[in-house]
This record gives C-alpha cells, sequence and structure tokens, in this order.
C-alpha cells in the first residue's frame, strides 16, 4: 500500500510567506524505510511551521512600522463670547393660597362646591346652620328699635324742659337730668345698630365663602361635622395657579464669586433676569419666567441666599411643590474657550487633562483648568491657547508621543 502525504503548493503566513510543495511516498510493507521517511516528513513540517511563525514575526512588526501616524479627530481651540448659566434647584408654590376657615361655629349644613373644581371669589363653599344667628340678628333688630323709641321719647322731653327752664317752671336740675337723659337714649340708639351690624356679620358668615379666585382642594369636613371659630385645621384650601412662584437657594460663595467675577470684568452683566424652567421629567417649560427677587439674609444653617421667579401658567402645567430645576443666565465671559466633554480626562490625581497635537505631529497630553460645563462642554479657563488642536476622538488609540494624522471635526459650541 502507498501512502503519499502532501504538503500545501503555497502557504500564506502574516500575508509575506510562500512555500512550496512536496510530497514523500512509502510503502506501508518496509516498517524501516516508513519510520524513517515519516521521521523525516514531521521534521521538514514542523522546520515549515517554524518558518512560517518567523515569517509572521517579521510581517507584522514591519506592517505596524508601515502603517503610520494614528488618525484622529480635533478641534481647534479658540475664544469666543461664551453665555454663561447655573441651574438652581427649587420647589414651586402658588401666588395666592387661601385656607379657608369658618368665621363662627356651629353645624355644616352642607358644602356647596365640587373639590378639585375651579371658584370664585365670593362663591359660597359651605352652609353652617343659621338658626342662633339669625335669632340673634332679630333681637339686635329689635333691640334698636326699642332704643329708637326711648331716643324720641327722651329728646321730645329735653326740648320741652328747655322751653320751661327758661321760665323758671322746671328747676335747672330737672332740665339738665333730661337734657343728659336725651344724650344717653341716643347713645343707646349708637349701640343697637353696632350690635345689629355684629349680628348680621355673624348671620352672613354663616355661609363660608371663598376669599379668591383659583382651583380649590378637597374638602377637610363633611355636612354634620361641627367647626368652630377660627379652627386650626382648615376647611379647604384654594390656590390661584395662574401663575406659580419657583422658590430657588442660591450658595452665598458662589454669589460672591459672580460678584468678583463682575467687578474684576471676566464677566459681563447680561442685562436680564430671565429664567428657564426644567420640569422633573427632564423638559423645558415653554414660558420663561423672570427673577422676582433676592433675599437680602444668608441663611446660617444652610450657607444660601433665597431667589424667587415667577412664571405665567396658563395651562395649569406646573403645580405648587413640584421639584424643578431653574436655569439662570449668570452672565457672558468675553473670551471663552469651550472643549467637548469627550476630549477631556482626569489624571489618577482628579486634574482635567487633554491630548493636544504638537508642532511635531505628536500626542503630547497636556492639564488644563475647566470652570463649568457649558451645555456638553468644559468653559476651559487656562491650560490651552488660542489654535492649539485638542484630540477628541480616537483618544483610545493614541499613547503619549506616539505620531497622530490630526482631522478637524466642525462642532458648533453648545450653550445651556
Amino acid at each position: 500500500m502507498l501512502v503519499t502525504i502532501r504538503a500545501p503548493s503555497r502557504l500564506k503566513a502574516c500575508g509575506a510567506l510562500s512555500l512550496l510543495g512536496f510530497s514523500m511516498s512509502f510503502h506501508r510493507s518496509d516498517a524501516i524505510r516508513r519510520t524513517a521517511l515519516s521521521a523525516t516528513a514531521m521534521a521538514a513540517i514542523a522546520l515549515t511551521l517554524a518558518a512560517c511563525g518567523q515569517g509572521k514575526g517579521a510581517g507584522g512588526a514591519g506592517g505596524m512600522g508601515a502603517g503610520g501616524p494614528t488618525p484622529v479627530g480635533v478641534v481647534v481651540a479658540k475664544t469666543e463670547p461664551v453665555s454663561l448659566s447655573s441651574e438652581l434647584q427649587g420647589r414651586t408654590s402658588a401666588v395666592l393660597v387661601s385656607e379657608v376657615r369658618p368665621q363662627v361655629g356651629g353645624i355644616v349644613k352642607a358644602r356647596l362646591f365640587t373639590e378639585g373644581a375651579y371658584v370664585r371669589a365670593g362663591q359660597p363653599l359651605y352652609q353652617i346652620d343659621p338658626a342662633t344667628y339669625q335669632a340673634a340678628y332679630n333681637s339686635a333688630v329689635a333691640g334698636l328699635a326699642q332704643a329708637q323709641a326711648t331716643a324720641t321719647a327722651a329728646r321730645l322731653k329735653a326740648e320741652r324742659y328747655k322751653g320751661l327752664v327758661e321760665i323758671n317752671a322746671v328747676s335747672k336740675q330737672d332740665n339738665d337730668d333730661a337734657q343728659a337723659a336725651a344724650l344717653q337714649a341716643t347713645a343707646n340708639v349708637a349701640a343697637q345698630k353696632a350690635a345689629l351690624d355684629n349680628a348680621r356679620i355673624n348671620l352672613g358668615w354663616t355661609k363660608v365663602v371663598s376669599p379668591i379666585s383659583g382651583r380649590i382642594g378637597k374638602s377637610s369636613v363633611t355636612p354634620g361635622a361641627l367647626v368652630t371659630t377660627n379652627q386650626a385645621t382648615a376647611l379647604a384650601t384654594v390656590q390661584d395657579l395662574s401663575r406659580i412662584y419657583v422658590d430657588l437657594t442660591q450658595s452665598s460663595a458662589e454669589m460672591l464669586k459672580l460678584q468678583q467675577a463682575f467687578s474684576s470684568g471676566q464677566l459681563g452683566r447680561s442685562g436680564s433676569a430671565q429664567v428657564t424652567l426644567k420640569l422633573e421629567d427632564g423638559s423645558t417649560y415653554p414660558i420663561p419666567g423672570r427673577l422676582e427677587f433676592s433675599d437680602v439674609t444668608v441663611d446660617p444653617t444652610t450657607g444660601s441666599v433665597g431667589l424667587r421667579a415667577v412664571f405665567d401658567n396658563p395651562n395649569g402645567v406646573l403645580l405648587p411643590g413640584m421639584y424643578v430645576r431653574a436655569v439662570l443666565s449668570k452672565g457672558t465671559t468675553p473670551n471663552g474657550m469651550l472643549i467637548p466633554q469627550g476630549g477631556v480626562s482626569r489624571d489618577p490625581k482628579g486634574a482635567a487633562t487633554v491630548m493636544v497635537v504638537n508642532a511635531k505631529g505628536l500626542a503630547e497630553p497636556r492639564e488644563i483648568t475647566t470652570s463649568q460645563t457649558v451645555g456638553d462642554k468644559w468653559l476651559v479657563t487656562s491650560g490651552l491657547k488660542p489654535g492649539e488642536q485638542v484630540i477628541v476622538e480616537g483618544l483610545q488609540k493614541v499613547r503619549p508621543g506616539a505620531p497622530v494624522k490630526p482631522a478637524v471635526i466642525t462642532a458648533t459650541p453648545a450653550q445651556r
């Protein structure tokens, strides 16, 4: 039996090595020759593989050397006016809030509104049992009528005595008493009128009305409940949601830093008190607001200053108690330098660093100083010069001192 071992006519290794084919034949009947030829064939294959491995190593080293500089994407550092803003956290609250409480005590006879509905100023909300207050009003009416009758009699008597004392028909003492009684009766009439007014007011308060226009919340009492004058628990709360306050806090240190930047000319005042609002879901509220006021006192417990912005809320999107983020314009820096965040990394010490392309076309690490983010970029305050090329794409393929082939990436500075 004839056994043939044939190697490929051409073996390619690392793109540069070729091997010529070879063949061997031996007869199975000759054991000694078969063993010798097999050993010879194995040795030849081993040498071939070793040569292939050497070819790969040589070819790999040559390939890396022949690859040339690593292509990277760069941005050219430049200075430009940059509008700076700060993002502050806050909570919303209604511009007008009225907690409805009873002015008189009694049993609630009826609730006259729908919870969550819009109510107008003066609209009745509750009816308190008016029976006792109606009786007090009627009594005051009667008391006034009695006082007026008494005053009329006293006035007529005083007028008669005034004429009689002139002819000595009555004593001066009796005349003085009559005049005093008339004045006292007139004063009593005034007192009874005041009592009647008070009874009328109390009777009117049995119908609890809304002090303001707005949305009313849930009722804390039901018909049949006993309420008392000026009780601590409100019957309901009415809130005017046509405008919304946003209460914010800013650290006093940040405020001082801004004042120093304005004084030194590093920042120009924006001249605008406009505020943009970001909602809890990340969306932006479409209607801009304005900064209403800044508090004049620093909170000693938090070291912050209170700010308040006001927003129109025609569609009722903003509700009291919502967590929001407000973006306030701080000013404009005339020579700002923006670098994409993807091109900035941190060294083990936490310092910000970038890779720049030096004059020799090599990647060079550079430590920079950043102050804040502006959109998707860092605002660089030192460490870079205008015109320098900063690597922002292909950083993972670049090592310090390695040759690079830069390609400028066009990007529009993002501002927030």
